[in-house]
Formats: C-alpha cells, sequence, structure tokens
C-alpha cells in the first residue's frame, strides 16, 4: 500500500465543481458501498437521489410532517452500516410542533422509501425554543448512533441545558438504533452516564449548536463546529474515544472566554481553533478532515467555513492541540450550510441558496 500523501499547506489548487441546485440543501451522504449515488438532504422535507448520471429522483418526503424555515427543516440523514441488507436509513427533523424527532424508515430496493408504511420513531425531544436543533445524525466508526443536538435555542443557555446531564440538549448523543426490549433502541454500556448520574444516551456534553460534526475516516477523531454566541465561533477536536464524556465547555464558555458565571468551568476541553463573529461571519459550519489524496493541499486539514462568510478555510488537523496555521483556500460557497463525505472520501459543500458542489483538484 503506498504511503498517504503528506499534510497539504491548504494553499488553493482546488476548485468548486456544481453538481446541482436543490431547494435549500443542507446534507449530502452516501449510503455504505454505494459507489456513484449521492443523497441530498432539502430543509423543506426532502432527501434527493443523485445518479451517477446526473439524474435525480426523490428518494424521501416528509414535508408533510415536519417545520421548516429558519434553524428548523428535515436536517439530516444517515444510511445504517448494513444498509445494503436492511434498507434502514434514520433522518433527524422538527415536526409541525417544532420538536426534535429522530426516526428510522426503511427504503424499497435502495431507491425509495414510503414514509407511511416504513415510519418507526425512536427519540423525541421537546424543543422550548426554536433555534438550536442541532440536526446531525451520524454513524461513527463503532458502527452506532451518534446525534447532535443544540441547547434548545434563545440565547445565553437560559435553561443551562448544556452542561446539565438530565437534558438531552447541549449534547452529543449515542445510542444503538436497533429494539433493545421494550425500548426502541439501546444505550451502550460504556456511555458516561449508563449506570447513571445522568441521561445514558449522552455521549458528549456543554455544546451549543454543534453545527455539524465528524470523524476523521482515517484515524477515528471527532471534529465539531460550535456555533458561538455573539463574539465566538468554535472548532473542537479530539483523538478518537477521547469525547466519551467531554465537557466542550458551553456556557461557562463562549468557546475560550468565560460566559456564565454560574455555570462550572473546570475540566472543559480547550477548541483546537477560535475565531471571532467578525468581518461577515456569523456562525460556522464544520466539515471534515479531509482523505481524497487527489485534493493535496487538502489532505490531513480539518476544513470548515462560515455560513456567513463563506470563505473555505482549513487547518492541520492535530487533535488535541491548537490550530497553528488556519488558512484561507480562496473558495467561497454563498451561504455555506454543510458539508458531506463520500465513500471515496470526495467533499462536498452545500449552499443553502440552492447549490451543492464538489470538490476538485484544480484543472
Amino acid at each position: 500500500m503506498p504511503a498517504p500523501p503528506p499534510v497539504g499547506d491548504g494553499r488553493g489548487g482546488v476548485e468548486l465543481k456544481r453538481i446541482g441546485s436543490f431547494s435549500s440543501p443542507l446534507y449530502v451522504a452516501q449510503p455504505p458501498g454505494e459507489e456513484t449515488d449521492i443523497y441530498v438532504v432539502e430543509q423543506g422535507g426532502r432527501i434527493i437521489r443523485v445518479a451517477g448520471d446526473g439524474s435525480t429522483s426523490t428518494f424521501l418526503d416528509v414535508s408533510s410532517e415536519i417545520s421548516a424555515g429558519g434553524e428548523r427543516g428535515l436536517l439530516s440523514v444517515a444510511f445504517a452500516p448494513d444498509f445494503a441488507g436492511s434498507g434502514r436509513f434514520y433522518v433527524d427533523y422538527t415536526d409541525r410542533d417544532g420538536n426534535t424527532r429522530v426516526v428510522e424508515y426503511r427504503s424499497e430496493g435502495g431507491l425509495g422509501a414510503d414514509p407511511s408504511s416504513s415510519r418507526r420513531e425512536l427519540l423525541r425531544i421537546d424543543q422550548p425554543f426554536s433555534n438550536h436543533n442541532g440536526g446531525l445524525l451520524v454513524f461513527g466508526p463503532d458502527r452506532l448512533l451518534y446525534i447532535g443536538t443544540g441547547d434548545g435555542g434563545s440565547a445565553e443557555d437560559p435553561q443551562r441545558n448544556a452542561l446539565n446531564p438530565e437534558s438531552l440538549l447541549g449534547k452529543l448523543l449515542r445510542i444503538n438504533p436497533l429494539p433493545d426490549g421494550n425500548r426502541a433502541y439501546g444505550i451502550p454500556r460504556d456511555n458516561p452516564f449508563a449506570s447513571g448520574g445522568g441521561r445514558g444516551e449522552i455521549y458528549s456534553y456543554g455544546l451549543r449548536n454543534p453545527w455539524r460534526y465528524s470523524f476523521d475516516r482515517d484515524t477515528g477523531a471527532l471534529s465539531i463546529g460550535d456555533v458561538g454566541q455573539n463574539a465566538f465561533e468554535e472548532v473542537d477536536l479530539v483523538e478518537r474515544g477521547e469525547g466519551r464524556g467531554a465537557n466542550f465547555g458551553w456556557s461557562a464558555f463562549e468557546a475560550d472566554q468565560r460566559f456564565n458565571a454560574d455555570q462550572d468551568p473546570s475540566g472543559a476541553v480547550e477548541p483546537a481553533l477560535v475565531y471571532p463573529t467578525s468581518g461577515g461571519n456569523c456562525a460556522v459550519t464544520g466539515g471534515y478532515v479531509v482523505r481524497d489524496a487527489r485534493l493535496t493541499s487538502l489532505y490531513g486539514r480539518y476544513l470548515y467555513g462560515d455560513f456567513c462568510g463563506g470563505q473555505l478555510r482549513s487547518f492541520a488537523a492535530r487533535p488535541g492541540k491548537p490550530a497553528g496555521d488556519d488558512t484561507d483556500l480562496g473558495l467561497q460557497v454563498e451561504q455555506l450550510s454543510s458539508f458531506g463525505e463520500g465513500n471515496d472520501g470526495r467533499i462536498y459543500a452545500t449552499s443553502l441558496s440552492g447549490a451543492v458542489y464538489r470538490l476538485e483538484p484544480e484543472k
């Protein structure tokens, strides 16, 4: 096996290839084992299958079940590791009352799903306000389902949910999505509160609004783009397994600055990157450690952006250490709503204004 490329310098050699236009796209995913088709999540409630030849079809439509707009909507999809055989996949959306639902569906021949006949609800989380819904579902390296939740919204964590181990808000949750006895899902025995002291579903806590997190496909390291309050945005990056029981600081801290004085600051993980909400920035959009060997300038670097600023930026991925070489790639995506990663390591970027791009080597 050839040696992997060296870590890139983040300075160009990449272009954006537009693969289509959609209605408020929020995420791109690809089922395990799939080589060509990708799936685009639209905020309004549809998942669109994009075939290798560029043709499109509706894979799932739950628009009648959701509330959409602002930070609400159909927020992500995650395909089970055994999707090819089971057809199982999971979505996170805000229902018509604005509450979070995590729901399992089964596809019919891999081409679509009937939401009325295959629906199985796993989790419902009441949302006290309309914002900070998190919403990303990801199967981790351990083949368990991770669920990102915001702190419940409004501003300044008014209900102090993020550091409360009895609340599912402001957390990264981890479950086995298969039924367990009379429960809709199982609790992994090594979750930090599986034996008591808090909700068993919790994996990490102290998050404000984890708008996209990911696992390094090579190392399993966990990265989180956590949207800040008014002054700072942050990216957290920890080694594989070190997210279990980790406290990422909100709302004792906003990024690396002390925030709510009544919240205990002890034990908080320091962010890998902090940047101010100035110069046109407003909210971090978390991305991926790039492992597409064709993108030599980005290889081994964490790629991210900002919803308002739109510039694609990266830094060398060194879990547990601060980013020392944060670099502008020289590309911009208007209303950068998310990134996605294919099975081949290719990276996608979505614009809330409609475009979906794939990052390609510059010609």
